[in-house]
């Protein structure tokens, strides 16, 4: 079983940087994609950021340019780094694993991480 611990959120002013990580509880280097998810109140959770095992990396149209998203499988670790934070970035964060087995797809969640951008 792949387990996900994010961390990293915080309280910060508009125009501010916060990384997050994700730490995995193996070797994520056997993991085809890792994605951050973001989710506000009432909201559907929606895509911000991946990353697949070969380092090809897709953004939410919202975030490019200011989110970079990287992995470091030495540690096990996939990275959010956001810059010019805004408002509308406050959410959870949700860090994601999909792991593609004998034709199966599976998913891992993190617990989640609360990030807060006040104006």
């Amino acid at each position: 079983q792949l387990q996900l611990v994010e961390s990293g959120g915080d309280l910060v002013q508009a125009g501010g940087s916060l990384r997050l990580s994700c730490a995995a509880s193996r070797n994520i280097f056997s993991i085809d994609a890792m994605n951050w998810y973001r989710q506000t109140p009432g909201k559907q959770r929606e895509l911000v950021a991946g990353i697949t095992r070969d380092g090809d990396t897709n953004y939410a149209d919202s975030v490019k340019g200011r989110f970079t998203i990287s992995r470091d499988n030495a540690k096990n670790t996939v990275y959010l780094q956001m810059t010019s934070l805004k408002p509308e970035d406050t959410a959870v964060y949700y860090c994601n694993a999909i792991v593609i087995a004998l034709s199966r797809k599976y998913n891992y969640w993190g617990q989640g991480t609360q990030v807060t951008v006040s104006s």
